[in-house]
């Protein structure tokens, strides 16, 4: 017997998702998070499933870990004191930044400050130019003398970020090998692409996140020692793949999107085995929404995003994410126009209903007065909830609007749909890709009960919730591959000559995979190319996969920049800037469960819920666990499940799969 268990840690709760890799047999956890010191719910929670649910740790194969210690290590400015070693006369071009303006007419908005202040910046008279020739290089007593200074300046990490280092990388190498066993991040093994802000403000993110990082996962990987010794531990990157543990520690910048990328990588796992390849990825959570859209059965990647206002190059799921969770606080503006989020009530205290402390209603306080959640409470009745509370909190907001709680509580909803509806917009319509089409895969502990109206919204009619929403992090870990990505930054032509040097790189992208395949062990093996290509002058490229091979770039270009801007010129010159190679490598996966077949049984119960009406309904109860496959139920219903609960509205049917998904077919009028 072993088990292979998936972690995620949120905001709210840490889910924990384990599969018998031998009988196939899936249990699932839920506990509240320990923001303080996350490893504490982590392994908290592996002893509570022990007493529980019978998965025993010593019996733990692999565990796959979805963090955002990194995350919020940034977003809170918690990160260690950093040090910086750039070329000689540009310790300032992280102070300088870009002369871009995202909010052109705010005049009063500030950059966040650099990671790295001026004292802590060095200067190190060498050169490389931009062919990648060294034309300057570092002196040794000068490499002695700044190492001995970032040494006596108090920093936890040191990042090296010299000019044109994406070419070649002996200089920085020479710097690191001079401060020795310091924790280091090296701008030419961070992220070897040109552009040398986002590269520098990369890797500086980086090196403050390193300390952070390497603390927490020695405490986690101690922990583990001593309750789960045969566990092997990986971590989940912000590209949907895993890592190793000292790959963690050494870019901790990778896991900066961890847990909504294993979600995405779930949902498309859950709706691959229903059949369905075009989606809408919807995870609502305790804090936030995330969003993404799927073509093809696969996830578009970004390779550049802000996270707490620092430009990050690196790949990346792509995610939209707003303020709209289950702890998103209702509010007034200073125009009085009633608001909901960003602000969450997170953990602690928690929504009103919480009975924890919190004053200030929130949108669980809302659906526990419009019957969408069992008074009984969540996790089964295990955490209970005090409807008093919830109505305390809104009757002030309902008050100064003039209207009933309930029908205030419809409003507060309504305004997180339409936040999450526009998120939507932002990975579809405003890219040029119709929703219509697609599939709502709706997961996190909120997502099923607001689904519909979100579906609605963007004129979905089919919605798909996995067999356990509430935990679908957790389970993508367990389904994610391992995963490596090997760039090289280049500027090539797409001309006579240019093919032999591309081959060239290629087969140097392409060695470095086949050590990194023997070095993670066995498994399936895959790897992908792409080039990153643009005409002469531009100043954004476009991502051209290449299945095979070098052949016809010019040709394979011109196609994706009339996808993507509807027109080609085949006359303009045409480069390469970098060279990408995905490495994946698949693990032996555990078996997905196949529920028997049959009819659903009779309601467990009635209850009054208010969907979109001046009056509730009377409202059928299930409960999920009963619900064979093959099973129809018609709306309106409410079924629950152990972290979340679904909401059939009037007129709508749900279908049970032989996997578990339920499928919800939305009637065409407007609801």
């Amino acid at each position: 017997m072993g088990w292979i268990v998936g972690v995620d840690v949120g905001g709210t709760f840490t889910d924990f998702h384990a599969v018998d890799r031998d009988m196939g047999r899936v249990r699932t956890f839920k506990r509240p998070s320990t923001p303080d010191d996350p490893s504490r719910a982590i392994l908290a929670g592996l002893r509570e499933m022990a007493g529980l649910h019978d998965v025993a740790p010593a019996d733990i194969l692999r565990l796959a870990h979805g963090t955002t210690v990194a995350t919020n290590a940034l977003i809170q400015r918690k990160g260690g004191p950093v040090a910086v070693v750039t070329t000689e006369g540009f310790g300032d071009l992280l102070e300088i930044g870009r002369q871009v303006r995202p909010h052109m007419y705010d005049f009063r908005r500030r950059y966040p400050p650099p990671l790295a202040p001026a004292e802590r910046r060095f200067e190190l008279p060498e050169r490389v130019d931009a062919r990648g020739e060294a034309v300057r290089a570092p002196d040794p007593e000068r490499i002695a003398a700044v190492a001995e200074a970032v040494r006596a300046s108090g920093a936890d990490a040191c990042a090296i970020c010299f000019l044109f280092s994406h070419l070649n990388g002996a200089h920085e190498r020479a710097m690191a090998a001079a401060l020795g066993d310091m924790r280091l991040s090296l701008s030419s093994e961070v992220r070897p692409e040109f552009r040398e802000f986002e590269r520098f403000s990369t890797t500086v993110v980086n090196a403050y996140l390193q300390s952070v990082m390497d603390r927490y996962l020695g405490r986690l990987e101690d922990g583990l020692a001593e309750l789960a010794p045969g566990a092997a531990l990986s971590i989940n990157q912000s590209s949907g793949g895993l890592m190793s543990l000292p790959r963690a520690r050494a870019f901790p910048i990778r896991t900066a999107l961890s847990g909504p990328a294993a979600g995405v990588v779930g949902a498309v796992h859950a709706a691959s085995l229903a059949g369905r390849s075009e989606l809408i990825t919807l995870d609502m959570g305790g804090t936030s929404a995330d969003t993404a859209l799927i073509r093809g059965g696969r996830a578009d990647l970004v390779h550049e995003r802000e996270v707490a206002g620092f430009p990050i190059r690196l790949p990346q799921v792509d995610v939209a994410t707003v303020g709209a969770g289950g702890g998103s606080v209702a509010w007034f503006d200073r125009d009085g126009l009633l608001k909901a989020g960003p602000l969450s009530a997170g953990a602690e205290p928690g929504p009103a209903c919480y009975g924890r402390g919190g004053r200030e209603p929130t949108v669980t306080d809302a659906n526990l007065l419009l019957g969408r959640i069992a008074p009984r409470g969540l996790l089964d009745g295990e955490m209970t909830l005090d409807e008093d509370l919830a109505r305390a909190a809104f009757e002030p907001v309902a008050a100064r609007l003039g209207l009933s709680v309930e029908r205030t509580a419809q409003g507060v909803l309504d305004i997180v749909v339409a936040n999450m509806v526009r998120a939507i917009r932002t990975v579809s319509t405003e890219r040029g890709h119709d929703p219509r089409g697609c599939t709502l895969v709706a997961f996190g502990g909120a997502g099923p009960l607001h689904a519909r109206k979100v579906a609605a919204g963007v004129g979905v009619t089919e919605i798909l919730v996995p067999h356990a929403p509430g935990i679908i992090c957790a389970q993508g870990l367990l389904v994610a591959d391992r995963r490596e990505d090997f760039t090289s930054g280049e500027r090539v032509p797409v001309a006579e000559g240019g093919l032999e040097r591309l081959a060239g790189t290629v087969a140097r992208l392409e060695a470095e995979a086949e050590a990194w395949f023997a070095a993670e062990g066995p498994g399936e093996r895959s790897a992908e190319l792409s080039l990153d290509m643009r005409h002469v002058g531009q100043n954004f490229e476009l991502g051209v996969p290449m299945p095979d091979g070098l052949a016809d770039l010019r040709g394979r270009f011109l196609e994706a920049h009339e996808r993507a801007y509807g027109f080609r010129n085949p006359d303009d010159a045409v480069e390469v800037i970098n060279v990408r190679l995905v490495a994946r490598l698949r693990p032996e996966r555990a078996p997905d469960p196949v529920l028997p077949e049959g009819s659903a049984p009779p309601p467990r119960g009635r209850r009054p819920v208010w969907f979109d009406g001046d009056a509730p309904v009377g409202t059928a109860i299930y409960r999920r666990d009963m619900l064979p496959a093959g099973s129809e139920i018609a709306g309106p219903a409410a079924i629950e499940q152990f972290d979340t609960t679904i909401l059939v509205h009037p007129g709508d049917r749900a279908r049970t799969d032989r996997h578990g998904n339920l499928i919800i077919r939305i009637r065409h009028e407007h609801p």
